[in-house]
C-alpha cells in the first residue's frame, strides 16, 4: 500500500509539485482529511474537505446526480467520482480525493459492512476503487483512508 514516506511523503510531494488537494469524506467522517493535516506543512498543499455524511449533503454540496443516488445509493463508483470531482470544483483544488461506503456494523443501502468506493478526480486522472474491507468499524473507516492515500500516492 503506503511508501516508505507514508501521509508525510504524499503531502511533501504534493508541496513539491505545487499541487493542492481537498477530501470529500462520507464514511471516514473527516479522518481522510485529519491524517493529510497532522503532517506539519499540510496548508501549503491542503485545501479543505467535505463531510458529506447524509446522501443529500453529497448532491446539494457537491453536486452528486440526485438521479444516481436515487438509483444506485450512495455506495457507488459514479457516486465516489462524483463526489472527488466535486470537491475538485468547490475547493478550487488540483486534486480530490473521495470516500463512500459500509462502515459497519450491518449492512446499509444493500451493502454488507467494508464495501468502501474510494475515488481521486483532477490533474492527476481519475480512478475509483472498490474495497471489500474486513474489521469491525473502526478498522473499515482506518482501511478506507489508508487506500485512499495509497490511491493518491500511485498518482503522484
Amino acid at each position: 500500500m503506503m511508501g516508505a514516506g507514508g501521509v508525510t511523503g504524499l503531502v511533501h510531494e504534493l508541496v513539491r509539485r505545487t499541487l493542492t488537494l481537498a477530501c470529500a469524506e462520507s464514511l471516514t467522517g473527516g479522518a481522510l482529511s485529519s491524517a493529510i493535516v497532522s503532517v506539519p506543512g499540510a496548508s501549503e498543499t491542503f485545501r479543505g474537505g467535505v463531510v458529506s455524511y447524509a446522501t443529500d449533503v453529497k448532491a446539494s454540496v457537491l453536486g452528486v446526480p440526485r438521479e444516481a443516488l436515487a438509483k444506485t445509493g450512495p455506495v457507488d463508483r459514479a457516486v465516489a467520482l462524483a463526489m472527488a470531482r466535486g470537491v475538485c470544483r468547490l475547493m478550487a483544488s488540483d486534486i480530490g480525493l473521495a470516500t463512500t461506503g459500509v462502515a459497519g456494523p450491518g449492512p446499509s443501502d444493500g451493502h454488507p459492512a467494508g464495501t468502501v468506493w474510494i475515488a481521486i478526480a483532477g490533474v492527476c486522472g481519475e480512478e475509483t476503487q472498490l474495497l471489500h474491507l474486513p474489521g469491525d468499524r473502526s478498522e473499515v473507516r482506518s482501511g478506507a483512508v489508508r487506500a485512499a492515500l495509497a490511491l493518491l500516492e500511485r498518482h503522484m
